[in-house]
């Protein structure tokens, strides 16, 4: 398995990330305080319209400097990380982990771990503090985070929390 940079010509790729799996609780904020709750979500992949929605988004990203980086195996997308460009956070010194995604049949061989653990190096190399992320609010997606020593971000950045609201604000400090 390769890790390499993205080219912005292979940024669509991310769309053939097998996305699917069973949701069965997600997480909420309640008064800053993380709450999980019953929730059951069968995700066949990706949902309609979000390619369309989110490429322009990444390869604007892309643009403005954002690295990103994916796990090959042969020509075949295994997982994709990457890191923006655009300061986030009160002090304006963490950059945001703008994708992270492995594909369902690589999943459990520390794929996710590896590209989040490379895009903190990539945000330390840019000068940043940390990670800024803004995870969905499955129990699996919050809780690997979670293991990355993420946590709950008191200052939510407004402008990603007005693009996914029900998503989870975290931060990963560098130490």
């Amino acid at each position: 398995m390769e890790l390499r940079a993205l080219k912005r010509s292979e940024i669509e790729q991310v769309w053939t990330i097998d996305r699917s799996e069973i949701i069965e609780n997600i997480y909420v904020l309640l008064d800053g305080k993380l709450v999980l709750q019953p929730h059951y979500f069968d995700v066949p992949g990706w949902e309609d319209g979000e390619a369309e929605k989110y490429t322009p988004l990444l390869q604007a990203s892309f643009d403005r400097g954002g690295q990103f980086f994916g796990f090959f195996d042969g020509d075949k997308v295994a997982g994709v990380g990457a890191v923006d460009t655009i300061w986030r956070g009160p002090k304006q010194e963490l950059l945001q982990l703008t994708f992270l995604h492995v594909s369902n049949a690589y999943r459990g061989q520390r794929l996710g771990v590896r590209l989040f653990e490379h895009c903190k190096d990539v945000a330390r190399d840019m000068g940043a503090k940390g990670l800024y992320v803004s995870a969905i609010p499955s129990e699996n997606t919050v809780d690997f985070y979670r293991r990355l020593r993420c946590v709950v971000t008191e200052t939510p950045d407004a402008e990603l929390s007005a693009l996914e609201p029900e998503d989870i604000p975290l931060e990963c400090l560098f130490k």
